[in-house]
């Protein structure tokens, strides 16, 4: 059964903020392959600054994701030079668009500003680069010893589907953008952008009705975005400190990274499905995102369950997008588990005056 959730912290903030010298209190020697540093320049009741450097010994990258997990409750509050997000005590920072490609021996480095307990403030103890766990040194490889294949490699169809946005253009700001992310293993079914854009337009029509106003979707409805990994590598790399969130999170970062998305994006709304999902993967919305894992893109594609079950769901999770927490009871709103009852559900006033007051209200329309 689909769990809904509102992302809050899970979706932090990306914010421009000055930097300012300090000096260095605490360090750590990370990844194979690289060496992180983390600083605590400063340090107040209920609030302290970091600076986190990172070095790469090993090959050239083109994008990187540092991630570690705090020992005593601490909270990224505000972050500058990289996106930033937290699920409990576990930290993901990205790369921003600017800063992604990293040299051998290059270096890197972002801030956050951070809440504590003013108790104890200890420097984390591990890191992983690109899910490689940090060693401060590099770690050689050596390839496969190979001889010629006995038998020609078998015929497969392709995977990949064409472009469905010409490299370079932006869409429109203040629209809704929504990206189909299709695993390497997994073959391109035009039933999931098609179906993935029905839903769209149901939803849009739907908020018409409610609100007498709602939000402009971009052409095309869905960019479809090849990832870089097997479905079964969005399933089984931890990402947050609950599997609910590792296909959803893995899918997010990987969009912001490949499309320059940041989270809250004042640009765009932006919706990602993706075809993979473990036994426990689930999706949610908040902060201007709709994150949804394999069985909303097999619903929308007409691959299990009624059409009005995901049609209500999207509606639900734009909520969610648009600023509006779950109902506290079934309530007869989407907001609630009346969702599943679309289309005999309706918003009520105060969730109306929230969403057109809210973050996001300029959106429509």
């Amino acid at each position: 059964m689909h769990r809904s959730r509102f992302l809050a912290a899970g979706l932090a903030a990306v914010v421009a903020f000055g930097t300012a010298a300090v000096s260095a209190t605490s360090g750590y020697a990370a990844a194979a392959g690289c060496r992180v540093t983390y600083t605590v320049g400063s340090q107040w009741g209920g609030g302290f600054t970091a600076n986190v450097g990172i070095t790469n010994l090993g090959d050239p990258l083109t994008g990187w994701t540092l991630r570690w997990s705090f020992g005593a409750g601490q909270a990224v509050t505000q972050a500058w030079n990289a996106t930033v997000t937290q699920s409990g005590a576990a930290v993901t920072a990205v790369n921003m668009s600017y800063n992604g490609g990293l040299a051998t021996n290059g270096s890197v480095s972002f801030g956050f500003n951070g809440s504590w307990n003013n108790s104890s403030n200890p420097v984390p103890t591990s890191f992983t680069l690109n899910g490689v766990a940090c060693t401060g040194s590099t770690t050689p490889t050596t390839g496969p010893t190979t001889a010629a294949p006995t038998t020609a490699p078998p015929t497969t169809p392709p995977t990949t589907a064409p472009t469905t946005r010409p490299p370079g253009t932006t869409p429109p700001n203040g629209t809704i953008r929504v990206y189909w992310l299709k695993p390497t293993d997994v073959a391109y079914d035009q039933r999931y952008p098609d179906g993935i854009a029905n839903v769209m337009r149901e939803a849009q029509r739907y908020y018409r009705q409610e609100l007498g106003r709602t939000f402009t979707l971009n052409n095309p409805v869905v960019e479809v975005v090849n990832g870089d990994h097997p479905r079964s590598w969005y399933e089984n790399t931890p990402n947050g400190n609950e599997c609910y969130w590792w296909v959803v999170f893995n899918m997010q970062q990987e969009l912001m990274r490949k499309l320059s998305l940041r989270a809250p994006d004042s640009r765009w709304i932006n919706v990602g499905e993706i075809s993979a999902e473990a036994a426990c993967s689930g999706g949610g919305g908040g902060g201007g995102w709709v994150i949804l894992s394999g069985h909303d893109a097999d619903g929308a594609a007409g691959i299990g369950g009624t059409m009005n079950r995901w049609y209500g769901g999207m509606v639900h999770e734009l909520g969610h997008a648009f600023g509006l927490p779950d109902s506290t009871s079934t309530d007869g709103t989407p907001m609630s588990a009346s969702f599943y009852s679309y289309p005999n559900t309706h918003f009520s006033q105060a969730q109306k005056n929230a969403i057109l007051s809210g973050p996001y209200g300029s959106f429509l329309s």
